[in-house]
């Protein structure tokens, strides 16, 4: 299908474009519309359009054209950037969603606005809990770190209202029977505590609605306060009080992307300084101090 000017005339094809494209299901994973897998069960439910035509699994795209989901027009991402990444330290009494019918609070109303692309969050908290919560704006790299078949680890402090005996510590990590299956702590140990609250710090591989309350309902104990203090390899800095946000560092975001193994979405460092006639790269400084000498 020829494109058009705005005069209508038949446009030229670009052989740079061409080289340039992409897997659309890449590029909107890409934009933080969703994980490359969903996408390709987006695009084959026919709910993808690119130039108006409806999109097939495996097609391609190029920059200039136009990209509808569900007929939204979306904003890919071309730019050799590093995907965003920040964290932010939940208070109790919010909820990780954008729609809610009671009107409550939601983490989504207090994240910074951004242009062409949306926050993704990598994994939930539930209402009563607090503690980190990480954000990026690739669908890739929120699939990578929250789905099941990944295991990532996410660790808790938990307090609560009476005390573990070995036998209920033993039974946590060899796996107890709930509603929906059985569910068990890799790790657990005791922080201590006064009187009837007791803390206790464990690591669990699954991101379950309810899980760690519902473990310990099924012991006889309830969990009287709740926080996640990490989250795969990102923990919560102590410096990240509740309710603030923090900006993961490119450096931090590029370590990030290797842990998870997506080298693959890390854009090439651009070389510094300028090519001389050779080819080569050279540090602009001393190209200044070399050209002064042979003045």
């Amino acid at each position: 299908m020829p494109r058009y000017s705005f005069l209508g005339r038949p446009l030229k094809a670009d052989p740079d474009a061409e080289a340039h494209s992409e897997r659309l299901h890449k590029m909107l994973a890409g934009a933080g519309v969703g994980s490359r897998r969903d996408m390709e069960a987006l695009i084959e439910s026919g709910q993808v359009t690119v130039n108006g035509q409806t999109a097939k699994v495996g097609d391609r795209v190029k920059p200039g054209d136009l990209v509808k989901v569900k007929g939204r027009a979306v904003s890919l991402v071309w730019e050799e950037t590093l995907p965003k990444v920040m964290i932010y330290h939940k208070e109790e009494g919010e909820i990780v969603s954008r729609d809610d019918p009671e009107g409550r609070a939601s983490v989504f109303d207090k994240l910074p606005r951004l242009k062409g692309q949306r926050w993704i969050s990598i994994g939930r908290l539930d209402y009563n809990t607090e503690g980190l919560l990480v954000f990026t704006t690739s669908g890739e790299l929120a699939n990578r770190l929250s789905h099941p078949r990944y295991e990532v680890e996410r660790e808790y402090a938990v307090r609560v209202l009476g005390e573990l005996t070995q036998e209920q510590m033993n039974s946590l990590t060899q796996g107890i029977e709930l509603d929906d299956g059985i569910a068990q702590v890799d790790s657990i140990y005791s922080l201590g505590g006064e009187g009837a609250n007791q803390w206790y710090q464990l690591v669990i591989r699954e991101g379950r609605n309810r899980e760690v309350r519902r473990l310990f309902e099924a012991l006889g104990l309830t969990v009287s306060r709740l926080i996640r203090v990490r989250f795969g390899p990102i923990a919560m800095p102590p410096k990240v009080k509740r309710g603030m946000f923090l900006d993961l560092t490119d450096a931090q975001v590029r370590e990030l992307l290797k842990w998870c193994d997506l080298e693959s979405a890390l854009p090439a460092k651009k070389p510094i300084g300028r090519r001389d006639e050779t080819g080569k790269i050279g540090h602009p400084y001393r190209r200044r101090v070399q050209k002064r000498k042979e003045d």
